[in-house]
């Protein structure tokens, strides 16, 4: 290990680690966490001496400032089991960018990003056993911050903490997805949150999703605030579609989140010669789309789903079934070439992967 010394913050093994325990041939997602956590405090305008120790429950007070207002943020990454046996971190820079661009937006500060490289580097150094070897397999890591201040009144909290934990992980869906698109309620409108990963935007989308689930979808896929007419993103995923043979990506914006996994499969695919369109794309386009026959793929992309098939889209004018996947030809060539980087069986061409 790392010279302490060397180091922002101290580290506290665990005596007796609980890997024994886990049956790595049943994990359900977010359900198995590893031995160890990463707390860092912000307080009096400074950041102060972090430590890595045995993940565990926290005591807060009543009055906690994230519980009445709000200021909570949040990070989803992964590290997988090498070719080799060894572990990689997928594009962690990208996700530490994004954390401190949400803290900014949601009022709170930024986390020194050398110290937060150093600390996922240092837990996944302890925990490395608990990364699966097994297809679709990772350590999920959940970078988050909330506000920590006892005080009621509306004003940016004055003191937080800035947490790391990680679950060894199986797939997020085990099946193809039904996934409904949303008219009436809304995720996020321009100049809002929808941009950060906030944790009020995930609150406020789960009673639509109940409603979805109840008429027999998996998900939603949300529309503009404004007038409903273009799509923007599902819950837990960027969205994307091949018609005419083209890789079609809804464009980012202060109401779609810049996903990581979104943004490197659009620039595998382009490199691998796949003409990808990153633009607006209408609820209507999907539906004449979808009458005609040019619609023959939608998935989504994210660090949580990977690449997650949708098999339903629940238009307007009713469902509509996608082909038989087995003719599918994008969708798989996406996660191939994802999977292919991200476990190292394939050239890290672009040097997103980062050996712990």
């Amino acid at each position: 290990m790392e010279d302490q010394k060397t180091l922002d913050f101290d580290i506290s093994p665990v005596g007796m680690s609980r890997l024994e325990g886990v049956d790595f041939s049943n994990l359900a997602f977010g359900k198995v966490f590893s031995d160890h956590m990463f707390v860092m405090d912000h307080a009096e305008g400074e950041w102060k001496r972090g430590e890595i120790s045995s993940y565990g429950p926290m005591t807060f007070s009543p009055a906690m400032m994230s519980l009445h207002y709000g200021q909570a943020i949040f990070e989803g990454m992964k590290a997988f089991r090498q070719k080799d046996g060894g572990v990689a971190m997928f594009r962690p820079g990208e996700n530490i960018k994004r954390f401190n661009l949400s803290a900014k937006r949601m009022g709170m500060p930024e986390v020194p990003a050398d110290i937060f490289f150093q600390a996922l580097v240092e837990m996944l150094k302890l925990d490395s056993g608990w990364v699966p070897n097994a297809p679709d397999g990772a350590l999920y890591i959940r970078p988050f911050m909330f506000a920590t201040e006892s005080h009621v009144g509306v004003r940016p909290s004055r003191e937080y903490r800035f947490c790391i934990f990680t679950c060894p992980v199986g797939a997020y869906y085990n099946k193809a997805v039904k996934v409904k698109v949303e008219l009436h309620y809304t995720r996020a409108a321009m100049g809002g949150t929808g941009a950060a990963k906030a944790a009020g935007n995930y609150a406020g989308s789960l009673f639509p999703t109940e409603l979805a689930k109840s008429a027999g979808y998996d998900q939603i896929l949300w529309t503009d605030a404004a007038t409903h007419t273009s799509v923007e993103e599902c819950g837990t995923m960027n969205v994307a579609f091949v018609m005419d043979g083209k890789m079609v990506v809804p464009q980012t914006s202060d109401t779609v989140l810049a996903g990581i996994t979104r943004a490197s499969a659009v620039q595998l695919m382009r490199h691998h010669g796949v003409e990808v369109e990153e633009r607006k794309v209408t609820v209507q386009e999907l539906i004449d789309a979808s009458a005609a026959g040019r619609l023959t793929e939608a998935f989504g992309l994210g660090t949580a789903a990977t690449v997650s098939p949708i098999c339903t889209l629940g238009l307007p004018n009713g469902d509509w079934d996608l082909p038989e996947m087995s003719a599918w030809e994008v969708a798989p060539k996406v996660k191939a070439l994802l999977d292919g980087v991200r476990y190292g069986t394939a050239e890290d061409t672009f040097g997103w992967n980062i050996p712990v």
